[in-house]
């Protein structure tokens, strides 16, 4: 019963997925894709979730500081749906407000090149979302 986190990008998707436990969350891949279709990463990610057994889905919701939602909220409100639809899983949107600059903080906290960074920032926002919806439920 493992959750995957998504951090859902124009043209990238960071996954990561949690322990069987659902204690910890650890980055796995980066997707390419066009937002405009879907179809382009309907294959790798039902590999994944097949693959993994995933049960539920943890989408980040990019919200405005003031809480509003914006153009890039509403498209991972409408990936959301279509990942619920298309895979019959149970799907959360969690709050994801500063993740990709705490995770570009790790990275550089870590000494990681700014070439290394940007092909990881992705799956690292995916871990820093579903670690922290995984802390809330505990």
């Amino acid at each position: 019963m493992k959750k995957i986190g998504l951090d859902v990008g124009e043209k990238t998707i960071g996954i990561a997925l949690s322990d069987a436990m659902g204690w910890t969350a650890q980055g796995i891949t980066t997707l390419h894709w066009d937002e405009n279709d879907y179809s382009t990463v309907k294959e790798p990610l039902r590999k994944v979730l097949e693959e993994n057994e995933v049960t539920e889905a943890v989408i980040g919701l990019p919200k405005n500081m003031n809480g509003t939602i914006g153009p890039r909220g509403e498209e991972s409100q409408r990936f959301a749906k279509w990942l619920e639809r298309e895979f019959q899983i149970k799907v959360r949107l969690w709050d994801e407000r500063l993740t990709t600059m705490a995770a570009e903080r790790v990275l550089i906290d870590a000494d990681v090149s700014r070439k290394k960074r940007k092909q990881v920032i992705d799956k690292m926002a995916a871990v820093i979302i579903l670690q922290s919806y995984l802390d809330s439920i505990q």
